[in-house]
């Protein structure tokens, strides 16, 4: 499967933000210092708690999307997404590269990640179907993952769950 550029980066912000480990009680800030190259210069990552509570509803959304059976199930937690984006695309090379970012430069942090998260998830449902979209099958982990095999097959995050699963499996043929 191939995607362009930064609508599969975006795709990636929207994983690791499904992904992002919410017992800790700072994750949200965590996750902001380690995407800061996704929001503008100046732009601020200091949150009010009902910001935080904005991030983790985007990312219970992005892995509602991911989480969801049929394409009507897609289509509706993808559009409650949506609905929280803003966006106001422009075309910038501040990296050397032209291309489009989603939110307005002077958009605050909440609104610049929902938005790209939003428009990042719906261009890869929308132009590569909503079964691109999976939650690791390996036992114990549930990470939302974007299956980008050529036959859209992935069960899995990483090869190390597949790895992990495919020995366990073999083990258990063993004792049996």
């Amino acid at each position: 499967m191939d995607y362009d550029t930064y609508g599969s980066n975006a795709v990636e912000l929207a994983i690791d933000l499904a992904n992002a480990d919410r017992d800790d009680p700072d994750w949200v800030r965590v996750f902001l210092d380690a995407h800061d190259e996704w929001f503008t210069d100046g732009t601020a990552l200091e949150l009010r708690p009902a910001e935080a509570g904005a991030v983790a509803q985007t990312s219970s959304l992005v892995r509602d999307v991911a989480e969801a059976d049929s394409e009507p199930e897609v289509m509706a937690r993808l559009n409650a997404l949506l609905a929280l984006a803003s966006p106001k695309p422009y075309a910038t090379d501040h990296d050397g590269e032209l291309h489009l970012h989603y939110a307005r430069p002077d958009a605050g942090v909440v609104e610049q990640l929902t938005t790209t998260v939003a428009m990042g998830l719906s261009q890869v449902v929308v132009q590569h179907g909503w079964q691109r979209l999976g939650v690791c099958s390996a036992e114990g982990c549930g990470h939302v993952y974007v299956d980008t095999s050529r036959n859209a097959s992935r069960r899995y995050c990483s090869n190390t769950c597949a790895s992990r699963s495919t020995v366990a499996a073999y083990r258990a043929r063993q004792r049996t």
